[in-house]
């Protein structure tokens, strides 16, 4: 039937759809390129000599702009992370025959010294440091006494018996009988750098990988 002298079969064609998914398709795990088709598809088959049908094809158009702008922001985002992880492997090559300072109890010992600190939660009454080797053996024990929160407790390792290598520093706090928890901060060797499969740069030592974000300093 033409209206106005405009033939409606031009726009629509009252033919069956054509099937983009399957008809057991299951709509919560729909990909963003299966929901562009499926879009595409019924824009493609609207009647917009129909009010309701005119209706969808705005709301699906506005839709389909929504998409687009969408996976523009999507595709900046990731090229801004792949550019910032770039930057930060070139950032961590700097640190390559340096010593850094990292959150995390085993401290590299050369010449027989070597340096690490803890903070505590909460005051303690009680602390017992402990160091030992990479055997498990004990090669230093120190006690500290009513130590307070927040404050940084320097732990020096100074016994020219002890051969070039990492060292680990255990630290038990108690406030009576209630344990108190403990952050040490240990100095490590850095050898290389790499970017690990979750996207991550981290400082390559002899016994470990550090995360950059784990690094509080450089030199000690």
């Amino acid at each position: 039937m033409a209206i106005n002298g405009v033939n409606e079969d031009i726009f629509y064609t009252p033919s069956k759809k054509p099937k983009v998914v399957s008809a057991n398709y299951d709509n919560s795990q729909m990909s963003q390129s299966d929901f562009l088709k499926v879009l595409l598809a019924d824009l493609q088959w609207q009647d917009p000599l129909q009010a309701e049908n005119i209706s969808d094809f705005i709301d699906n158009t506005v839709k389909l702009r929504e998409m687009e702008v969408l996976d523009k922001f999507e595709t900046s985002v990731n090229n801004f992370v792949s550019s910032i992880q770039s930057q930060s492997l070139f950032y961590a090559s700097s640190f390559i025959g340096k010593t850094v300072e990292y959150e995390g109890n085993q401290t590299y010992v050369k010449d027989g010294k070597g340096y690490a600190s803890f903070k505590l939660s909460e005051p303690a009454s009680v602390v017992k440091v402990t160091v030992y080797d990479s055997s498990g053996n004990v090669v230093e024990e120190k006690v500290f006494n009513n130590l307070q929160a927040d404050q940084e407790y320097p732990i020096e390792i100074d016994n020219p018996e002890l051969p070039d290598g990492y060292y680990t520093v255990d630290v038990e706090a108690y406030n009576g009988d209630e344990k108190v928890d403990a952050t040490v901060d240990s100095y490590a060797y850095v050898k290389e750098v790499k970017k690990e499969d979750d996207g991550k740069v981290y400082v390559v030592t002899d016994v470990s990988s550090i995360p950059l974000d784990k690094i509080v300093g450089i030199g000690g």
